[in-house]
């Protein structure tokens, strides 16, 4: 590192649960924020418990609580202490349900009173307005509204769900980059305000042009497996040696190239050949003709064959693939981080590499509670005064 990290100095207040709030906050964690993730006293961040553990404690925690100071209080009875914290802090991320901070005396007209120059994220399922803004819901739920379920699967096949948090996953990208736009505009007005996510609107922009095409033309897509309404071949299509490897041609010279590769010169012959949506009207066909080719050769055979015709194709890896990748490896796409409770541990890098300033990832996710201390002393509270809320039940 040549330069500071590009966020010391903004101070983030996490007062959300389970994924789309919480990976916000690592995002700007991994780039120099100070982070405090506040939790229930009693009532750990329900992610604490999300996929597989190791001696009661979860492993997904370690990446999503990195590089955050952890802190307990109950909002609904520590309200003052809640308060002194906002006024130090730049930014407040929290998913409660549209009107729980208010009721509890903490809507954001007074979080701005407190601290005019606050940026607050608000990150619900649904947003702060309209007639399902009330009701409670999660990831799963903004991938079947959305229309990414209806899209994925399939033809003959029922909607498909992911199996793992994408919508959060998107929400938490654009919740950071909304953070980091607000405070860009702090820097010009001096003012802080109030930025309002529902997780049902992020993935929908990355489904690409659906709204326009069926305003203007009534088209609905349909659901199409691996396969793509935009160009082909372009599927995922396994080796001799049962390995899979996926090809696409989004470019007309890369769909050239693969049948070329492939010995099927005359369906690069063909009218249709030249436009990827009437490539993907003859799907069929080409699927065989690069299908068949691929099953008879072992995986290292292919991918060594593409890459000298430079055509596009990737191995389909799970995680023991990722482990072992050598261009992963080039990247560091892999970190090893010191952890207090399993010593050297994997998880994934910071998510891009910046020349001069980058990202870094200083701890792993640790206990509940285990900097409350710390945090609310900068705040003003005393020992004799922690060890009281602590007998309150407050934090």
């Amino acid at each position: 590192m040549t330069r500071a990290a590009p966020l010391q100095g903004i101070k983030v207040l996490e007062a959300a649960t389970l994924f789309a709030g919480p990976l916000a906050g690592t995002f700007l964690g991994d780039f120099g924020a100070d982070v405090t993730k506040i939790e229930h006293p009693r009532k750990p961040d329900a992610a604490r418990g999300h996929g597989a553990s190791k001696d009661g404690i979860g492993l997904w925690f370690k990446t999503l609580g990195r590089n955050k100071r952890l802190a307990t209080l109950d909002l609904s009875r520590g309200r003052e202490v809640f308060l002194d914290l906002v006024r130090a802090n730049d930014v407040l991320i929290e998913n409660f349900r549209p009107g729980t901070l208010e009721r509890w005396g903490l809507g954001p007209d007074v979080l701005l009173e407190a601290n005019p120059r606050l940026v607050i994220a608000r990150v619900t399922a649904f947003g702060q307005v309209g007639p399902w803004s009330s009701r409670p819901g999660f990831g799963s739920l903004a991938e079947a509204m959305s229309g990414f379920a209806a899209v994925t699967g399939e033809p003959d096949g029922p909607p498909t769900l992911p199996p793992f948090g994408l919508a959060d996953g998107i929400t938490a990208l654009a919740t950071a980059y909304a953070v980091m736009v607000a405070l860009r505009e702090r820097d010009v007005s001096g003012a802080g305000q109030v930025v309002d996510l529902a997780i049902i609107e992020p993935i929908l922009m990355m489904l690409g042009g659906g709204i326009t095409a069926f305003q203007q033309l009534g088209y609905v897509q349909p659901r199409l497996g691996n396969r793509s309404s935009n160009n082909a071949p372009r599927n995922v299509y396994r080796t001799v040696d049962g390995e899979w490897v996926a090809v696409s041609t989004s470019s007309q010279s890369i769909a050239e190239r693969v049948l070329r590769l492939v010995g099927r010169d005359d369906l690069v012959e063909q009218p249709w050949f030249g436009s990827g949506r009437e490539r993907a009207e003859h799907a069929d066909e080409l699927d065989e003709a690069v299908g068949s080719w691929i099953a008879a050769r072992p995986l290292d055979e292919v991918l060594s064959a593409f890459e000298k015709a430079e055509a596009a194709v990737g191995p389909v890896y799970d995680v023991r693939g990722i482990a072992t990748d050598p261009q992963y490896a080039a990247l560091g796409t892999i970190a090893t981080v010191d952890d207090e409770d399993f010593g050297p541990l994997q998880m994934q890098n910071v998510l891009f590499r910046m020349s001069e300033s980058p990202g870094a990832i200083k701890w792993t996710g640790r206990a509940h509670g285990a900097d409350t201390a710390e945090v609310l002393a900068e705040v003003g509270v005393s020992p004799e005064r922690l060890a009281e809320l602590r007998a309150e039940g407050v934090c």
